[in-house]
């Protein structure tokens, strides 16, 4: 990237922080603005685009490290018992479903994909980004049971679909006879290191940290980059050991926020507010790299699977696993309709692009129209949606069960 490029992207992110309310008005999202400065980057040649993919590696492996983390560790796992079969519903049953049924259709609409790739696309897309529709998430007039309910999915479903992108990723590479690829079972075996190293360092950084602020040596001013840094450490040290970092991050989330007490949430605000800037970027790099492949290559085919990812293969798991949960049926619709696909697709999207180049152009044409589609399609339709239904909602009655505290969204650059 050239020093033009730096000034435009730059620019850009100064120009939304002067703006963006203006333009979220208009329903012009974050994501919208930095894809189009992304694409516009590629066409007028500041940056190298569709064949350099690894040039974005470092900042989309970062952001998926911290995007995990502070996910994972931002949930108030102690709090969340009331509600427990709901949650279990949607993460064990659902998303199972949801890989299941997208992996089915993705072979059967691109058999050219193999079996890797096509579970690759199925799970790459399994994950909701809740961000992409915060007038759903933040509205009172919704029940704080259902914010809740979509804000926790949000936060776990990137972190559980993790492992099945990078086996099927794995195992896509070995299938093509790439040099350095990794058998899918050795992945899983990482998988596994991955996951205990996390839990190991982020449940000690965790303890540590709260038994520092009980002592009061640790300075307020500096805890936000202690936390940014155990989060690079677990990944680090994961793949020291030959494990998954990402996996790593994730896991090492979820025992962060057990561990570190009531402090955590506000330690975790530095860590979020680089996340965001990295995010920002990643939007650019995917308009840079994976929308020009998928102009290139986007077809029917592309756009009918874009459109049953967003309704069948979401809303028929979501409906199946709501049988007997006490929900009605224009709850379901509302949960099953508010999956919308982001920030974790299109990184799991250029990570495929860097391990298996051009073998996976298809796959990630599929992504990068999917995320398109759901940007537009959740943008336009969360706040007049979340309007109608919050006022079906006061017509039902009290929330069943009473209100809940609802865990604060994230942003992802997606408001």
């Amino acid at each position: 990237m050239d020093v033009t490029a730096i000034v435009v992207v730059t620019a850009a992110l100064f120009a939304w922080g002067l703006i963006s309310n203006r333009l979220e008005r208009a329903d012009v999202t974050a994501p919208i603005a930095f894809v189009v400065v992304g694409l516009a980057l590629a066409g007028l040649g500041l940056v190298d685009g569709p064949s350099g993919p690894e040039a974005v590696t470092p900042l989309v492996e970062l952001t998926l490290v911290w995007v995990l983390f502070s996910d994972a560790a931002r949930l108030p796992v102690q709090e969340l018992r009331r509600d427990a079969g709901r949650y279990l519903r949607l993460l064990a049953i659902g998303l199972p479903l949801t890989i299941l049924l997208g992996w089915g259709l993705a072979a059967l609409f691109f058999p050219g994909l193999g079996m890797w790739l096509a579970l690759f696309v199925g799970a790459a897309l399994a994950p909701t980004d809740a961000a992409l529709g915060v007038p759903v998430v933040s509205n009172p007039a919704i029940p704080s049971r259902i914010r809740q309910l979509i804000t926790v999915e949000s936060g776990l479903n990137d972190g559980i679909a993790t492992p099945v992108v990078m086996l099927a990723i794995a195992g896509a590479a070995a299938a093509e006879g790439l040099e350095h690829a990794e058998s899918a079972g050795h992945a899983a075996v990482e998988l596994l290191i991955g996951a205990a190293v996390g839990v190991a360092v982020g449940g000690v950084g965790g303890l540590a940290l709260r038994t520092a602020r009980r002592h009061g040596t640790a300075a307020e001013s500096f805890a936000g980059i202690a936390v940014l840094a155990l989060a690079l450490a677990a990944y680090a040290s994961a793949l020291a050991l030959q494990g998954n970092g990402f996996v790593a991050a994730f896991c090492g989330g979820l025992a962060f926020g057990a561990c570190a007490g009531r402090r955590a949430p506000a330690e975790l605000e530095f860590l979020e507010q680089m996340g965001m800037l990295l995010a920002s970027l990643v939007w650019m790099a995917f308009g840079a790299v994976a929308v020009p492949i998928m102009l290139d290559r986007i077809d029917g085919r592309s756009i009918v699977y874009a459109v049953l990812s967003l309704t069948v293969v979401r809303m028929l798991p979501v409906a199946l696993v709501s049988l007997g949960a006490g929900l009605d049926r224009t709850t379901i619709l509302f949960i099953g309709w508010f999956g919308p696909r982001g920030l974790a697709s299109l990184v799991f999207a250029l990570l495929a692009l860097e391990t298996l180049g051009t073998q996976a152009d298809e796959a990630v044409t599929v992504l990068a129209t999917t995320v398109l589609l759901s940007v537009v399609a959740h943008g336009i339709t969360a706040a007049p949606l979340a309007r109608r239904y919050g006022e079906f909602a006061a017509a039902a009655g009290p929330e069943p069960g009473g209100p809940v505290e609802v865990t604060p969204l994230r942003s992802r650059l997606s408001r």
